[in-house]
């Protein structure tokens, strides 16, 4: 019987439009957990502190993380498809984007949920370097997918200058 993950590379090449909608699907669902922290903390807490400059109005993190999720989705699909031709390369990547994830939910919880400033710019930090990481796995089986986490790259480097902001004003 084959195992899960050749049931999974297999539907990345049969069906590839199915394999992307459920990468895209995956990765926005996942990232979800991070937005109910974050949705707790924006109501409550994050409206007292005091600002750092360039903080956008609360409604842009939504449609951004939406966004971003979806690019990151298939970012994770074209390293995903090519499992058959690079499986050490991509399980190599897949195990530091699953790493990158786990921070990228844990700074929502760290900095909303516990409302931890320092040590949300600790996360931010490390996630920071995850993503580069990251992207270099993915460049190593496949460019696209590497260039597609640049955005999120360039946000998370905004997210952690605000978090240096808030860190220095609260």
């Amino acid at each position: 019987m084959p195992s899960r993950s050749a049931k999974i590379s297999r539907l990345a090449r049969t069906r590839p439009l199915l394999a992307l909608v459920v990468a895209i699907l995956t990765v926005e669902l996942v990232g979800v957990s991070g937005a109910l922290f974050t949705a707790q903390g924006l109501t409550e807490w994050y409206a007292t502190l005091r600002q750092p400059a360039l903080a956008p109005p609360n409604w842009v993190f939504g449609p951004v993380w939406t966004v971003l999720f979806a690019l990151i989705g298939g970012a994770l699909w074209l390293v995903w498809r090519q499992a058959p031709s690079s499986p050490q390369a991509v399980r190599l990547a897949v195990g530091v984007f699953a790493i990158h994830f786990v921070f990228n939910l844990g700074w929502s919880a760290v900095f909303f949920g516990l409302q931890e400033i320092g040590l949300g710019l600790v996360v931010i930090v490390v996630l920071w370097l995850l993503i580069v990481t990251t992207m270099w796995t993915f460049n190593r089986v496949d460019r696209r997918a590497a260039l597609l986490l640049v955005p999120y790259l360039l946000w998370v480097s905004f997210a952690a200058y605000l978090n240096y902001g808030f860190w220095l004003l609260n």
